[in-house]
């Protein structure tokens, strides 16, 4: 199959993450936060394809994170979800996230070839192994402790999604996990949809390099992220592979310095701290070993915008922010604010002109 048009691109791409959560990436107790209803889902879809962003990124979820809000417990299903914005936009790519040990690789060859004909080859995947214990749980699964076994389950789980996307014939396949017999897919895709992976452990990466056109990775100092992205890239292009670096960045824009400053106040002291607590003790059971500066930053930060890079101050500041992203090696960054349709629009009018003046869009 040719080339995907979205992997063709040069330019920085853009895209929302977790619109379809309640509360988006802010843990928060404000009134104003996102509730991820099917209308505003779509109202922003729709502004972002107008706007010309590239991407709109759900999150796979089956349990919340508790506290006042149960933050990110209210969830739009992922598979729906992208057919419907799919069938309600022209130029946005939209991604399916999906967790492998909850769907079956046949089913979800199927979904996304579907998908292909809804959008016109505008569907997206992002694959995701397994991290979430209380998922599992309340899905009745059991998580593998190693990560090997869960990397090793989604390697052979994709490998079977790519046989249905290129075979014209029927075939048998036999794996560790998976033994099918006179196994098709039709209709194919037209191309092979871009994959996404975020990953952190070795197995993890490993699996992204082998597999992904996308590996997501936090920044936390654009110094080192440099080093890492240059690290990444060298890693890809070892196995013959093209491996771009995307991160994921938290907006608060505002006309001055000043105001950007006291809207993260706003956001960060109206915490919802229960939810907090349980998101840090699922994600960073081993963070005391981390210095008590360090241990802070990085609460703050997924306190606000859910650990995301953040792109706070006024357009300009905004702007020389996401060119630093560019110019550290990143090929995009994912956007998200505490409430997308009301903040976006004064992003679109302000940033955007910026970074096409700059050559980035």
């Amino acid at each position: 199959m040719s080339l995907h048009p979205f992997l063709a691109s040069k330019k920085f791409l853009l895209g929302t993450f977790a619109s379809n959560c309640s509360g988006g990436m802010t843990i928060s107790k404000l009134d104003e936060s996102w509730d991820a209803s099917w209308e505003k889902n779509l109202k922003l879809a729709q502004l972002l394809d107008q706007a010309g962003i590239d991407f709109m990124l759900p999150i796979a979820r089956f349990t919340g994170y508790g506290g006042e809000k149960d933050f990110q417990g209210t969830v739009l299903e992922t598979i729906t979800w992208t057919s419907a914005l799919l069938a309600s936009t022209k130029n946005l790519v939209v991604f399916a996230t999906i967790q492998t040990a909850v769907n079956h690789p046949v089913a979800v060859a199927k979904q996304i070839a579907t998908m292909s004909k809804i959008g016109q080859d505008r569907v997206g995947l992002n694959i995701v192994a397994g991290w979430n214990k209380p998922e599992y749980d309340a899905l009745g699964l059991v998580l593998p402790d190693d990560h090997e076994t869960r990397y090793g389950y989604a390697q052979e789980w994709y490998d079977l999604v790519q046989k249905l996307w290129e075979s014209d014939e029927s075939f048998d396949f036999e794996g560790q996990f998976f033994k099918t017999r006179g196994s098709y897919g039709k209709p194919r895709p037209n191309y092979i949809p871009p994959i996404f992976n975020a990953a952190g452990s070795k197995h993890g990466r490993d699996f992204a390099i082998n597999n992904a056109d996308f590996l997501f990775t936090p920044v936390s100092d654009l110094s080192r992220s440099k080093e890492e992205v240059t690290e990444l890239k060298q890693l890809g292009l070892e196995k013959g592979r093209d491996t771009n670096v995307m991160t994921f960045s938290h907006v608060i824009c505002r006309p001055t310095q000043e105001e950007a400053q006291a809207e993260w106040d706003r956001q960060l002291n109206n915490t919802d701290i229960a939810a907090l607590d349980n998101l840090m003790n699922i994600m960073f059971a081993h963070a005391q070993s981390f210095p008590a500066e360090i241990r802070q930053l990085l609460r703050d930060r997924m306190a606000v915008g859910h650990g995301g890079f953040p792109l706070v101050g006024t357009p300009e500041q905004v702007a020389q922010s996401i060119i630093d992203l560019d110019e550290a090696g990143f090929s995009g960054t994912t956007l998200s604010f505490l409430d997308y349709i009301e903040e976006f629009p004064y992003f679109r009018d302000t940033v955007l002109p910026i970074l096409k003046e700059k050559g980035l869009r």
